[in-house]
C-alpha cells in the first residue's frame, strides 16, 4: 500500500475588524492602498490596470481619498474608502467627487455593503451612460494560525456593460482575429517568461492592433504594436501629454540605444512623445516567426522599462 504524506493544513480565519491592520481611514488604509503593489491588487479585482495621481484630491471644498486613471486609456478615476459598513453620507461623497472630477470610473472600497447601497450602486450602473461605471468593493482580512494578515478585495456591484465587455470580445474582422490570436499567443509565451512575468502583468488579449505594459507612470508606459497592413512589429515608450518627460527622456537618447542595443526613432505630437523601435522585414500574419517576434518583443521591454526607470529615477 502506497502511503500519501498529506502536510498539515491550517484554518483560514477572518478578520472582521479592519482597524487590526489600518487603525486610521486617511493616513492608515487610504495611504496603504495608494502603494503601487496594493493597488494592483485592487486592480486586479476590477479588471483594470490603475495607476495612482493624487491622494487626498481637492475637490471643491472636499477631499476624494484618491484620484487616478486606468493605465492606456487615461480614463478618470475616484476611489472612495471606508473601513465601515457603507452609509449615505460615503455614497453622497462617492457622487460628489464623481461629478467634481468628470470621473468614469467610480470605486467604492468598503468592510462591508449593505443591502441598500448594493441596490444604490446597481440602480447607477443601470441608469447611467454606459461610459461610466460603478464599482462596490469589499476589502477582507485574512491569516492561517499565527502567519501574516492577507487582505483581499471582493467585488460587489460592477457595471452590467462591464461584464459584457469581458465575457466576449467583438471580432469584427479577419485582421481583428489575427490580432486576437496573436496576442492570446504572446500572452501565453510572457507567462513562460520568469524575468518578463515577473515585471509586467498583461490584460486579456485583444483584437485591437497594441498592448500595454505598465512602468508605474501615469504618463509613461511600453506599446508593443503590430500592423498586419504596414507589416509591422514594434514597441515604443509612449509618454501620454507630459512633453516635460518626454524631453528628459530625449536628452539621453543615447543612452538609451546603448542600454536597448538598438537606435530608437524619436517623434512627439502637440501633447504626447514616443521613441519606437521595429523589426525590419517583420510580419505579423506570418504565423511561424511569431515566437521569435515574441522573444523580441519581451527582451526590448525589459530593457526599455530598465532604460526609461534609470533616466527618471
Amino acid at each position: 500500500m502506497i502511503r500519501m504524506n498529506t502536510p498539515k493544513l491550517g484554518k483560514l480565519e477572518e478578520i472582521k475588524n479592519l482597524r487590526v491592520a489600518w487603525t486610521h481611514e486617511a493616513r492608515g488604509f487610504t495611504t496603504w492602498l495608494a502603494q503601487e503593489e496594493n493597488m494592483t491588487l485592487l486592480g486586479e479585482a476590477l479588471d483594470i490596470e490603475i495607476a495612482v495621481e493624487e491622494q487626498e484630491a481637492p475637490v471643491g471644498g472636499f477631499r476624494a481619498d484618491i484620484f487616478a486613471t486606468e493605465v492606456g486609456t487615461g480614463r478618470r478615476i475616484i476611489i472612495e474608502n471606508q473601513l465601515e459598513d457603507t452609509n449615505h453620507d460615503h455614497l453622497g461623497k462617492l457622487i460628489t467627487y464623481a461629478s467634481g472630477r468628470n470621473a468614469e470610473i467610480i470605486v467604492w472600497v468598503v468592510r462591508h455593503a449593505r443591502e441598500e447601497h448594493r441596490s444604490a450602486i446597481e440602480w447607477l450602473n443601470n441608469h447611467t451612460d454606459e461610459n461610466i461605471g460603478f464599482f462596490l468593493c469589499e476589502v477582507k482580512l485574512y491569516r492561517i494560525g499565527d502567519s501574516d494578515i492577507a487582505p483581499k478585495f471582493e467585488v460587489i456591484e460592477k457595471p452590467n456593460g462591464w461584464i459584457k465587455k469581458q465575457r466576449q470580445i467583438e471580432v469584427t474582422s479577419a485582421t481583428g482575429q489575427l490580432y486576437l490570436e496573436f496576442w492570446i499567443a504572446f500572452r501565453e509565451a510572457a507567462q513562460e517568461n520568469a524575468e518578463f512575468s515577473k515585471v509586467f502583468r498583461l490584460g486579456k488579449p485583444s483584437n485591437r492592433r497594441d498592448c500595454h505594459l505598465y512602468l508605474g507612470m501615469s504618463t509613461c508606459y511600453l506599446v508593443p504594436s503590430i500592423s498586419a497592413k504596414k507589416k509591422i512589429v514594434g514597441i515604443m515608450v509612449y509618454v501620454d501629454g507630459n512633453l516635460d518627460l518626454y524631453e528628459q527622456l530625449k536628452t539621453r537618447k543615447e543612452k538609451f540605444d546603448r542600454m536597448v542595443g538598438e537606435g530608437l526613432h524619436w517623434d512627439k505630437a502637440s501633447k504626447d512623445g514616443w521613441a519606437q523601435l521595429m523589426i525590419a522585414g517583420a510580419d505579423p500574419a506570418d504565423r511561424g516567426r511569431w515566437q521569435e517576434y515574441f522573444a523580441w518583443l519581451m527582451e526590448k521591454a525589459l530593457r526599455l522599462r530598465e532604460a526609461v526607470l534609470e533616466c527618471v529615477k
